[in-house]
């Protein structure tokens, strides 16, 4: 069992392969080379105790009413959560393609609502910090549930966040675009066209791109998607292919 706090495909690379090979999925992007791997957990696992730490912290704080130290961690708390982390390794962050959204849990359903409470907040100056707070009560219900109906959402508002200004995380948008439609092949979100366009624009991976492309004409109903898209593939096929 993944230790509290840690997503459960943390620790999938560990188990037996015939195992762990259930959660590849070769169409998002990795990174990271063979031998950084027990160097990315590690460093994984130093942020969430850094973090779990801090808000031990300010709970024992909060109890003895010392409001300024609660101030302080506060503050360190949210320095913590503004700096820019890195995925290293995307297997490590996006959880496998074949979860099974099957449940409809009030405690997922009540973080999704929180979640988008605040990332749907105006687009002021703290709105970075809106998104910082939606994105981590998102990957708690992607963490803490996830059999809830809610995770295909989940990854589609998550790409839409990694993909914002204030994240700017192309490769790790699109992995949780692709999960969106992995985890509900019938979602009306436009999660295919968002995920060919930044193979497409960003990426520059034309195989890939092409593909999704395909599959918003074979999937999706929605007429300006399908006109993008029919576009997009026409304009493509009359680029040559480099050599």
């Amino acid at each position: 069992m993944a230790k509290p706090g840690i997503p459960f495909w943390i620790l999938l690379p560990l188990l037996p392969l015939g195992t762990a090979s259930m959660a590849e999925d070769r169409s998002s992007p990795r990174s990271g080379t063979a031998d950084d791997l027990p160097l990315v957990k590690k460093v994984l696992s130093a942020r969430q105790e850094y973090q779990t730490s801090l808000e031990i912290l300010r709970e024992h704080y909060r109890r003895q009413n010392d409001l300024e130290r609660m101030k302080w961690v506060e503050d360190e708390l949210l320095s913590f959560h503004r700096i820019s982390k890195r995925p290293y390794r995307l297997e490590l962050d996006v959880p496998p393609p074949n979860l099974q959204p099957v449940q409809n849990q009030p405690e997922a359903n009540e973080l999704f609502r929180r979640a988008m409470s605040y990332k749907g907040k105006g687009w002021l100056t703290e709105h970075d910090d809106n998104l910082r707070r939606a994105e981590i009560l998102f990957q708690q219900l992607l963490s803490q549930y996830p059999q809830s109906d809610k995770i295909a959402d989940t990854a589609y508002q998550l790409g839409e966040i990694y993909e914002s200004r204030a994240f700017k995380q192309p490769q790790r948008a699109v992995a949780y675009f692709e999960r969106c439609f992995q985890w509900n092949p019938h979602t009306s979100t436009d999660a295919r066209l968002r995920a060919a366009r930044i193979y497409d624009r960003t990426l520059h991976d034309r195989t890939r791109a092409v593909a999704l492309y395909k599959e918003v004409l074979n999937r999706d109903t929605d007429a300006k998607r399908l006109d993008e898209a029919r576009r997009r593939l026409t304009e493509l096929s009359s680029i040559p292919r480099p050599h």
